[in-house]
């Protein structure tokens, strides 16, 4: 990292997320690079069936993708939220004669570098998990032996296209830095300042826009699917993307709203009116805080109660009870699958809140030490650390099973529409219940941390403290 870049974004562990994330999409791409090309080699070496292979190749493009876009919605989360944090000190440096373009510039080189290493690093450990669990696999006669290639020949464009969404993200999370004035510095302001009115405007038009539009196509997608028309599937991918893009445009519109909503049920007591507060003080952060996580939840449940409206479909075919049986069965194994090459992706947006939670305790240090000096015990300051974790992961959790279910329900209905009378929906329930309990560890994990580290601070020692 550059001097520069370490005077806009602090130490190296201000950007630990980016790495790390950075590194697990990039294990995750190099895991399915491995197994791709493992399984096109045992189908090529039975026939000539290389559509098999492009098949292959295609679905683990999309699954890369899918973990690549939920990465840059974290690092972008997290480059805002180091920014947020470090926003006098920027304006400080504008004071001084920085130029805005040039920082930025910074910023964007020092995330770029962090996540190619992370990437880079990610990408070869992935491989080489892979290739020694095909290794022992072929040594107990489980694989054939066959000519497989060590490193895939995707595997660094893999680490490229890890930077370079990254890099994007970067420029994107930067933003704050061009509205860093000279001024918040005279004047201690720590607050980014808010968007124009006409880009105020032009976000919610766009919002409005995106899932109007969406919600159409995701309607036509559905008389598609009534009439056994093949295209209704691509049509209701289509549609999801338009209004979850929509939803993205405008969460700074509909998030803290719904957190406020669930923030009332927090309780009266002191810490609770405090967290529910904080929960939704900064409309920005309480964004940062919780819409990769909505995503990463959203991709489980769409897999999982799309499946399961498919399998409560089939049930009611015109089958014998062995076709029945086996076209159920092949539904749920399809169906785990599916869930598991997708939970990474939730992973990737677990990560990202419990940093972005960790990093927005941090940077409150003050204000933490301020509560202590004014009578709050230590208890009290964990209590309200949890509590606003518990506000931002429920509504990121009830908004992205809502969501999931929906657009899983649609997909259904886009691809066996004709083959049912009416709107078949999936529940999944096991599915949702470990949604829900993974909720809860999170909240834990996203708490207990910087909940500890601000314990530890003494009242006098956080007084004294800049952030």
């Amino acid at each position: 990292m550059t001097t520069r870049s370490a005077l806009v974004l602090g130490a190296r562990r201000e950007l630990g997320t980016v790495g790390l994330v950075a590194a697990m999409c990039g294990f995750y791409a190099g895991v399915l690079l491995v197994a791709s090309e493992t399984l096109r080699v045992n189908s090529e070496s039975v026939g000539d069936v290389s559509a098999i292979g492009l098949v292959l190749g295609v679905v683990a493009s999309v699954f890369i993708a899918v973990a690549v876009y939920v990465s840059a919605v974290v690092i972008v989360n997290g480059v805002d939220t180091v920014i947020a944090g470090r926003l006098k000190q920027i304006a400080l440096l504008r004071l001084l004669g920085a130029d805005a373009r040039s920082l930025r510039g910074a910023v964007v080189r020092g995330t770029t570098g962090v996540a190619a290493a992370g990437g880079t690093a990610g990408v070869l450990a992935g491989v080489l998990t892979g290739d020694v669990t095909r290794a022992a696999l072929v040594a107990a006669d489980r694989l054939p032996d066959g000519g497989y290639a060590l490193l895939p020949v995707l595997a660094l464009p893999a680490a490229a296209v890890v930077t370079l969404a990254a890099a994007g993200a970067a420029w994107v999370g930067s933003r704050a830095v061009l509205r860093a004035t000279p001024a918040q510095a005279l004047s201690g302001a720590s607050v980014p300042a808010p968007d124009s009115p006409r880009a105020g405007r032009l976000r919610r038009w766009l919002t409005v826009a995106l899932i109007g539009s969406g919600a159409l196509v995701l309607a036509g997608a559905a008389v598609l699917g009534e009439s056994g028309n093949a295209i209704g599937f691509l049509a209701a991918a289509l549609g999801a993307m338009l209004s979850g893009t929509g939803l993205l445009v405008g969460a700074r519109l509909v998030v803290p709203r719904l957190v406020s909503l669930v923030s009332r049920l927090l309780g009266t007591d002191p810490p609770s009116k405090v967290a529910a507060r904080n929960a939704v003080r900064d409309p920005g952060r309480t964004t940062r805080s919780t819409m990769g996580l909505v995503i990463g939840v959203t991709l489980v449940t769409t897999f999982a109660a799309g499946f399961a409206a498919l399998r409560v479909a089939a049930a009611s075919w015109d089958q014998t009870a062995a076709q029945a049986a086996q076209t159920d069965d092949i539904l749920r194994h399809t169906s785990t699958i599916m869930i598991c090459l997708v939970v990474v992706s939730s992973a990737i947006a677990a990560v990202g809140f419990v940093s972005t939670m960790s990093l927005g305790v941090i940077q409150r240090t003050r204000e933490i030490g301020l509560l202590r000096a004014l009578g709050f015990t230590s208890g009290q300051v964990r209590t309200m650390i949890t509590k606003e974790s518990v506000a931002l992961s429920a509504t990121a959790v009830g908004f992205g099973m809502g969501l999931g279910l929906a657009y899983g329900a649609l997909g259904a209905q886009s691809l066996v529409g004709f083959q049912n009378d009416g709107f078949v929906w999936g529940l999944p329930g096991p599915v949702l219940a470990g949604i829900a309990v993974a909720g809860v560890l999170l909240v834990l994990a996203a708490s207990w941390v910087p909940s500890s580290r601000a314990v530890a601070v003494t009242p006098v020692e956080a007084l004294r403290s800049s952030t």
